[in-house]
């Protein structure tokens, strides 16, 4: 990951736009970041992190959203972070707004604006940036997952804070864990313990219910057997205790059998004498039945005795009601007689009451008369009405006629005034027309020279792209030239070693008595010897490979060079010597004039409608005019021939009107006259009608009364009952008559009067005893139940317990393989002789990697005095794991981390933080860090020290790495000369850039 650019607007305490440079700053390798304390030092790294992660370092993350914002920033000014790097070979561009609090735009009052992001790549081959995201996940997903770090990994690794670590290395094993568990994510360790730990308490206090649930089953058995079973003394997790449960089980089933196989002889014999009792009591109450039977027959005999008036009345009334339903038709007939002469009566009094009271008198002939007098009037008004109906057609065709009137000279106005302006309007369109017409033939040419100046402009990028990557290749094969050389001359050199030391090689293949392949002697009394710069065949062959290589790839720089020159001379031939910039400008210029043609042509269609248009307008309105006239002329007869034959029918009807308003209000009131004296004559005719049939019914009643025998109508309705009385009086006769059969009945019954005849019976005597006999076998049915019971429970209960000895087993055996691996884990068992725990072991690991990499840098600064190492000793009765120590070279011991002084510890705590950066970027998939950051500690360095330090930041820029420094130590500024200051005021801090 390298920073390219950073701009700040509004953000922390700059009030204004800052930009830094860090492609400037980063070609010396060391750049400074100084300034006064409060000057906003930290606040430059707090927008790099910002910018990556939506979010700033550690403590600061509560100054989230618009407390960003500085306070020096203008009103309308909006807090902007925006960062240029390149990580993992792409060029990235990411903005970042926080939530602001804003004057709204319209009205008073401030309004709050949400968060912003923005992130782009650069497409070098457009040569222009390409929008990615806006989604605040996806920007943080995507910067995560190409760093490979999280934000509390950026921020220790790039970020390097030198007060953490120096407290890191004071620290105990518990906080070291907590730093490193967030760097390296050993959280699963931690899950791994934990989840051992809830499986070892879930096993136990399975295993724990396992044992309390046999005890309780025992203890339930103990109650069943009741004095048959005793329990031993035994806990839960005894040995034994299952053996001993189930053995007293045993002997209690036994003996419940015993006592079940005499409980079931002695209710054999209750239930036999409890049957004799039952059929005794049987015959007595049987006897005490009859007699009672016998007794209530002769007291019902006497009732009914007492009760014979009454029925012998019931008779008499029952005949007299049958006498008289032949009268029921008659005097049904009477009543529906009155009832409908009441009725007409009460119609005809409505109807007289809305004639007038001339009328009221008349009967119903005179009425009828008077009704056709009106009828006759009525019909010789239908001419009248007629003429009335043509009459109001008259006027309404009147009124039709001045409506049309009024239309045709509003129409013919309106026609007059827009004929007026035609002439201007069709010399305006047609000069719309011709331009459209001229636009379109400009943009035709146009059109022509698009695709040549585009093909031109794309040539011209390509050149200058081309340019610079044929001195990029140049510079390759020049590179590769020298590497070929140097290694020519390397190879030259091992070659030429080796043939001055190849009797050492031949001498090592001689053995006594053997002879030499040389001289052919087999006495080798001094052969050579490799000395310690000596060169074997390997080392020579290692050396013309390398230069084989290096010469490969000059060979393969030069290809490279050649196929860019000729991209580079065709696109010069198709582009010209113009300057890219030249040919974009001409290439806008021609598009702009282009698109202003087309747009100018795009109105010639509509101009050409809209001429159409207004030419058959032209010819409708003149049209239009021609016919209003016409009309208005042919409409001046017809109205003075309308109003002739008004005059007339108005004299025609002022006589047929009378006194009503209109003929039809004169006709309406006869045709009510009319229908009222028809109604009266019929109401009065209806009411004599049922006037004579009332009288017809009253003589009819009479005959049917004499003929059933009743005196007179009246005691004919008298004696007539409804079906409710009828049938109350047929139940009372029915039930008399039932009553005295039966007593008949059972006073003719033999057993009934044999049983009277006995002594009375001893019922209560014979219960008692049957009693007695019950609760004997009832309490012997008890006892063979509870003993079936008791051996049935402890059958159940029996196999119940064995079920559960044959489960706990395997749960036993679970929980003691589980709590085994929990103590394991977590470091309490004694198999773990060094208490340490399973993420401590890993971080343990970690730890080591990470104190020998900053071994490396840490003996360069302290000039080979101290080296740091990693221990997994335990500190008294603690647990072990995370101990970091230091070798001190000059009294070789090995000592604590916190025994070092201020300046030790900085230097220790820097080597610590650069060790931890390597390990973590190695853990993040090798991301490979630009640019890193280091904050303070500088001032508690000697001069040596401070040079020793510096050296070891300086070598980091191998590879091109830079290293910018946070401090305010003013022997730095001698020191480094590319640094970025803050200088604070009073409207607010800005950056000042010094480079290299």
């Amino acid at each position: 990951m390298r920073l390219h650019r950073l701009d700040l607007t509004a953000f922390g305490p700059f009030g204004g736009a800052q930009t830094v440079d860090f492609d400037a700053l980063s070609t010396a390798g060391l750049f400074l970041l100084h300034g006064p304390t409060g000057a906003g030092k930290t606040s430059v790294l707090d927008a790099v992190c910002y910018a990556l992660y939506g979010s700033v370092p550690g403590a600061r993350q509560s100054g989230q959203g618009m407390t960003l914002r500085s306070d020096h920033a203008a009103a309308g000014t909006r807090t902007e972070v925006r960062l240029e790097l390149t990580v993992a070979g792409r060029r990235l561009e990411i903005t970042r707004q926080p939530p602001w609090e804003r004057p709204k735009l319209r009205g008073k009052g401030m309004t709050v604006d949400k968060a912003q992001s923005w992130l782009r790549e650069y497409d070098a081959t457009a040569g222009a940036w390409k929008d990615l995201s806006r989604s605040h996940n996806e920007i943080g997903e995507e910067i995560t997952q190409l760093l490979g770090m999280s934000r509390e990994q950026f921020c220790q690794v790039v970020l390097l804070p030198q007060g953490d670590f120096a407290r890191f290395l004071r620290a105990d094993a518990e906080a070291r864990g907590k730093l490193l568990g967030r760097l390296f994510d050993t959280q699963r360790f931690a899950e791994v313990e934990k989840r051992l730990a809830e499986r070892r308490r879930a096993a136990e206090a399975q295993v724990r219910d396992g044992d309390a649930a046999l005890l309780a089953d025992a203890h339930r058995m103990q109650q069943a057997a009741g004095d048959l079973m005793e329990l031993p003394g035994l806990a839960p997790g005894e040995p034994g205790l299952a053996d001993a449960v189930l053995g007293a089980a045993a002997i209690a089933r036994s003996a419940a059998r015993e006592q079940l196989t005499v409980a079931h002889s002695r209710l054999l014999a209750a239930e036999s004498a409890q049957a004799a009792a039952d059929r005794a009591l049987a015959d007595v109450r049987e006897v005490a039945r009859l007699q009672r039977r016998f007794a209530e027959a002769r007291e019902r005999a006497a009732l009914l005795e007492q009760r014979a008036e009454g029925y012998r009345q019931a008779q008499t009334r029952m005949e007299r009601a049958r006498k008289a339903e032949a009268v029921a038709p008659a005097l049904e007939l009477r009543e529906a007689a009155e009832a409908e002469h009441r009725r007409a009566a009460a119609a005809e009094a409505r109807a007289r009451g809305l004639l007038p009271e001339t009328l009221v008198g008349e009967g119903a002939a005179g009425l009828a008369a008077a009704a056709r007098r009106a009828a006759e009037e009525l019909g010789g008004l239908e001419s009248a009405r007629r003429t009335e109906q043509r009459l109001a057609a008259l006027v309404d065709e009147r009124e039709e006629l001045g409506r049309q009137q009024r239309a045709d000279e509003d129409l013919l106005q309106d026609a007059e005034d827009w004929l007026a302006g035609w002439e201007q309007s069709r010399a305006a369109l047609q000069t719309r027309i011709e331009a459209a017409q001229e636009a379109a033939t400009r943009a035709e040419q146009l059109a022509v020279r698009r695709e040549p100046a585009q093909q031109r402009l794309d040539a011209a990028r390509l050149r200058d792209q081309l340019a610079g990557d044929t001195e990029s290749a140049a510079e390759q094969t020049r590179l590769a030239q020298e590497r070929v050389l140097a290694a020519k001359a390397h190879w030259l050199d091992v070659k030429e070693r080796r043939l001055n030391g190849i009797a050492a090689e031949l001498a090592a293949q001689l053995k006594d008595g053997e002879p030499c392949a040389v001289c052919g002697a087999t006495d080798h009394p001094a052969p050579a010897r490799k000395d310690a710069g000596h060169v074997d065949r390997e080392a020579e062959e290692r050396a013309l490979a390398a230069y084989q290589q290096a010469e490969e790839r000059r060979t393969e720089r030069e290809q490279r060079l050649g196929v860019v020159r000729e991209a580079l001379a065709a696109a010069t031939a198709e582009a010209g010597d113009a300057p890219t910039e030249q040919l974009a400008a001409e290439r806008e210029e021609l598009e702009r004039l282009y698109t202003q043609a087309r747009r100018d042509a795009s109105v010639l269609h509509p101009a050409q409608e809209e001429l159409r248009r207004a030419e058959a307008e032209y010819e409708r309105r003149s049209a239009d005019r021609q016919q209003a006239a016409v009309r208005s002329a042919s409409r001046v007869g017809h109205r003075e021939r309308l109003d002739r034959e008004r005059a007339a029918l108005e004299a025609e009807l002022a006589q047929a009107r009378g006194s009503a308003d209109s003929v039809a209000a004169r006709a309406a009131q006869l045709e009510r006259q009319v229908a009222l004296l028809t109604d009266a004559a019929d109401t009065a005719r209806a009411a004599e009608d049922t006037a004579q049939r009332l009288k017809d019914a009253d003589a009819r009643l009479a005959d049917a009364a004499f003929r059933a025998g009743f005196d007179t109508p009246q005691a004919a309705a008298a004696a007539l009952l409804d079906d409710a009385a009828h049938r109350e009086l047929q139940r009372r006769l029915d039930a008399w008559q039932s009553e005295e059969a039966a007593v008949r009945a059972v006073l003719a019954e033999a057993d009934t009067v044999a049983a009277a005849q006995q002594p009375p019976a001893d019922v209560v005597s014979a219960e008692r005893a049957q009693a007695t006999a019950t609760q004997r076998a009832r309490d012997a049915a008890s006892a063979r139940d509870a003993a079936t019971r008791r051996c049935t429970e402890l059958d159940r209960l029996s196999a119940r317990a064995a079920a559960a000895v044959r489960r706990l087993a395997p749960l036993r055996e679970e929980y003691d393989r589980v709590a085994r691996l929990a103590a394991l884990t977590a470091g309490t068992s004694a198999d773990n002789g060094r208490r340490m725990r399973l993420e401590s072991y890993v971080l343990a690991a970690r730890l080591e990697q990470v104190a020998a990499a900053a071994t490396v840098r840490l003996q360069r600064m302290s000039s080979g005095r101290y080296t740091l190492v990693h221990s997994d000793d335990r500190t008294g009765r603690g647990r072990s794991g995370l101990g970091l120590h230091v070798v001190d070279a000059w009294t070789g011991r090995e000592r604590d981390t916190a025994t070092l002084s201020g300046g030790e510890t900085f230097f220790a705590s820097l080597a610590l933080a650069l060790g931890l950066a390597d390990v973590v970027t190695d853990e993040a998939g090798g991301v490979r860090l630009d640019t890193l950051f280091i904050d303070e500690g500088f001032g508690s360095l000697d001069d040596q020290t401070l040079d020793e330090v510096l050296d070891v930041l300086d070598s980091l820029r191998e590879r091109d790495r830079s290293v910018g420094i946070v401090s305010h130590v003013a022997d730095l500024r001698r020191r480094i000369h590319a640094q970025l200051e803050v200088v604070k005021g009073r409207s607010g801090s800005v950056l000042r850039q010094r480079g290299h």
